[in-house]
């Protein structure tokens, strides 16, 4: 069997659309892909970002909020921006790493959790889940 491709995803904060990317596709190509993410100013995952990937039976509850720097010598396959922040200020890594970028919009509008807020992360999640299938189509 290959050994698994690596991909990162990176946004600003690694609090909401890269923990979210990062457990869609784990939970959709973990035979194929070694999944990470992280973060340019990493601060934790949003307790909203939990509870919509629960909604589909996603636990993301053990994720890690972490430095992009943390991952330059991890042998990255792919990296793959959610922001456009990031996009603009994410690190070159070393080697032959493939560069996707997909402008996403922030769902984060404050820390506590609100059931307001609701809707809006579970319409960044779908349309993560549908660059997501995207994706696994192309790779």
């Amino acid at each position: 069997m290959p050994e698994k491709k690596k991909v990162l995803f990176i946004c600003t904060g690694n609090a909401c659309r890269s923990q979210i990317a990062h457990g869609l596709l784990r939970d959709m190509a973990s035979n194929r892909f070694d999944v990470f993410s992280a973060g340019s100013h990493p601060s934790r995952v949003h307790s909203t970002s939990i509870a919509v990937m629960e909604e589909i039976g996603i636990d993301i509850s053990h994720h890690t909020s972490d430095y992009v720097d943390d991952y330059l010598d991890k042998g990255i396959d792919i990296a793959i921006t959610v922001c456009d922040n990031a996009n603009q200020s994410c690190p070159t890594f070393p080697g032959d790493v493939e560069r996707i970028h997909w402008s996403i919009d922030d769902p984060f509008r404050r820390w506590n959790f609100d059931t307001n807020q609701m809707d809006s992360f579970r319409e960044t999640r779908t349309e993560i889940k549908s660059h997501i299938e995207s994706f696994l189509d192309s790779h």
